[in-house]
């Protein structure tokens, strides 16, 4: 690994995504011709910093000629464990998402979740509650979040692989616009 950067942020991560790539390329010493291919974090997350992310990498992966490949948040926390985990992301307002090899990805109340998963390891958001409840153990991931996604898109790489495209679990929160669409001249 070569650089990795973190920056939490709510809102601006149009305007920051960019120039923070820039900065991680140049903290690496590399430039965008360097890469051989782009990973990306396909959600479930924040709907609007998803898509950023997502557009921006197929964005930049067509301009450089180089794939783009997705992985869920699912994929990339559990990535590097020795056991089968029961995932766990954040889908706020007391919610997560959570999967498992033998559970397909869901919506859960954070603090009632199925009691099918008792005696499970769970990693992710609130792994540490959900393990104390349901009787299980809590895993900390074998990586931070952007370098599980780099090295399982490295692995990918060699593999014909579909377009990116986000991973929704639940409809937007925005509404649709009450303004009627555009007309497009022939």
């Amino acid at each position: 690994m070569l650089a990795c950067r973190i920056e939490p942020m709510e809102k601006g991560q149009a305007e920051r995504l960019m120039p923070m790539l820039e900065e991680v390329l140049a903290e690496a010493g590399l430039v965008w011709r360097d890469l051989a291919a782009i990973g990306v974090g396909t959600g479930p997350g924040n709907f609007t910093g998803v898509r950023i992310s997502v557009a921006a990498a197929r964005g930049l992966a067509l301009s450089l000629g180089v794939p783009a490949l997705g992985v869920t948040a699912f994929e990339a926390l559990s990535y590097g464990l020795a056991s089968s985990v029961v995932t766990l992301v954040d889908a706020r307002r007391g919610a997560v998402w959570l999967a498992a090899d033998d559970l397909a990805p869901t919506q859960a109340d954070q603090g009632a979740l199925p009691e099918s998963l008792r005696g499970r390891d769970f990693v992710g958001h609130g792994a540490d509650s959900a393990a104390a409840s349901l009787g299980g153990t809590e895993i900390e991931p074998a990586h931070p979040l952007p370098v599980a996604i780099a090295l399982i898109a490295e692995l990918r790489r060699s593999t014909q692989q579909p377009r990116p495209a986000p991973l929704y679990l639940r409809a937007a929160d925005a509404a649709p616009s009450a303004d009627p669409p555009p007309v497009i001249l022939p």
